[in-house]
C-alpha cells in the first residue's frame, strides 16, 4: 500500500487516473469541491474509488467543516455551522454546547455517508490565538483548551455514531501562526512553556483515530523544519508528549509552505515519521511522480489505518438526519 493519499481532478474518474489508482494502491482518497456535484454522482465515485481499491474500508476523505470550509455545498446538500457557534454556546451552557456539537457531527456524517464517504478531516483542535491569522478563525472550537477538547471530542463522537472517521488537526497546532500555510511558511516564535496550551487538546483526544500535522515551524522544538517535516516534532511531541498513536497524515503537500516538487514533499512527509502524504490536487503527473517514488506504508501504519477504520460503527438506533439537525438548532438557540 502506498503511503500516500491521492485527489482526483473531477467528478468521475479518468481511464488514465483510474490505471494509476489501480497499479498504485494508494492508502486512501480525498474530495474536494471539483468532485461534488449531486448525491447520485458522489455515489458513483466513490463506489468506484472503492472497487478500483479492492477494500470496502479504504478511506475516502473530505474536508466538511461547515462554515467557509465545505466541498459539499448548498443547495445539493445543507450548509452546517462554523466551529464559533458552538464555542459561543459554550461560554453560556457548556452542556448544551457539547450536545449541540454531536448532534452537529452526527447530521454531517449521515450526509457524507448517503455519499460513500467514511473519513471527515474534522474537528479542528486548533486553540484560538488574538491576532494570529485568519486561517483558522471562526473554525476554531475556541480560545480555551478545554472547551475546544470537549466540543473536539463531542464532534469525534457524533461522526462516529454515523460511521465516520474523524481527523484531528492540524497537529500541534496551528492556532498561533501569523500567516496562512497555504500561501507561507508560517514560524511559530512561542516558548515550549506557551506551547502547552496549544497541546492540551490533543493530549486530551490523543486516543483519536486519525490526525493531520500541520506545515508550520515550532522554534521551541526545531527551527529549521515544519512540523510536517521533523522527525523531533513528530517522533518527540506528537508520538511522545502529546501520545497520540493514530493514523498520522500530512497536511496538503500543495500549500506553499513547503518547498521542493511534489515528490519530494511526500518523501520528506513520510521519512520525518507521517504514516501518509496528503496529495490533494488531482495533478496527474505529480501523482504519477508521488507513484513511483514514494514508499510502502510502513506495518506501524498499516496497524493503524485498520484500527481507524474498524472504530467507527454505525448506530442504527440514534438520531436521523432531520431529528439531529432540529436539536443542534434547538440547543444553539440559546446562545
Amino acid at each position: 500500500m502506498l503511503a500516500s493519499i491521492f485527489g482526483m481532478a473531477g467528478p468521475e474518474l479518468t481511464a488514465d487516473e483510474r490505471a494509476l489508482f489501480r497499479d498504485a494502491d494508494a492508502a486512501g482518497y480525498i474530495l474536494f469541491r471539483r468532485n461534488c456535484v449531486d448525491q447520485a454522482q458522489l455515489l458513483r465515485l466513490t463506489d468506484d474509488l472503492r472497487e478500483l481499491s479492492g477494500r470496502d474500508d479504504v478511506p475516502i476523505l473530505i474536508d466538511q467543516e461547515g462554515g467557509r470550509v465545505a466541498r459539499m455545498r448548498p443547495p445539493e446538500w445543507p450548509a452546517f455551522p462554523t466551529g464559533e457557534a458552538f464555542a459561543r454556546l459554550y461560554q453560556a451552557a457548556p452542556s448544551s454546547a457539547i450536545e449541540a456539537a454531536r448532534s452537529n457531527a452526527r447530521a454531517l456524517a449521515l450526509t457524507l455517508r448517503a455519499c460513500g464517504i467514511n473519513v471527515n478531516c474534522l474537528p479542528l483542535l486548533d486553540v484560538r490565538q488574538e491576532g494570529a491569522d485568519d486561517i483558522i478563525g471562526d473554525r476554531s472550537l475556541g480560545s480555551e483548551p478545554m472547551q475546544v477538547a470537549a466540543l473536539g471530542r463531542a464532534t469525534l463522537d457524533g461522526m462516529a455514531s454515523a460511521g465516520v472517521v474523524g481527523v484531528i488537526k492540524h497537529i500541534p497546532g496551528h492556532g498561533r501562526a501569523l500567516v496562512d500555510s497555504h500561501k507561507e511558511l508560517p514560524v511559530v516564535t512561542a516558548s515550549a512553556e506557551e506551547l502547552e496550551t496549544d497541546l492540551a487538546p490533543f493530549e486530551r483526544l490523543r486516543g483519536a483515530p486519525m490526525g493531520m500535522m500541520a506545515h508550520v515551524v515550532y522554534t521551541a522544538w526545531d527551527a529549521e523544519h515544519p512540523s510536517s517535516m521533523s522527525p523531533t516534532v513528530i517522533e518527540d511531541i506528537v508520538r511522545g508528549r502529546i501520545g497520540f498513536d493514530g493514523w498520522l497524515m500530512s497536511d496538503d503537500l500543495g500549500m506553499e509552505a513547503l518547498s521542493g516538487t511534489a515528490a519530494e514533499r511526500a518523501a520528506g512527509v513520510v521519512a520525518a515519521g507521517c504514516d501518509v502524504a496528503l496529495h490533494c490536487n488531482g495533478d496527474f503527473a505529480e501523482m504519477v511522480a508521488i507513484a513511483e517514488t514514494a514508499p510502502a506504508m510502513s506495518a506501524e501504519g498499516e496497524a493503524r489505518l485498520a484500527r481507524a477504520m474498524a472504530g467507527a460503527r454505525i448506530d442504527d438506533d440514534g438520531m436521523d438526519f432531520a431529528a439531529a439537525v432540529e436539536k443542534r438548532d434547538a440547543l444553539l438557540a440559546l446562545a
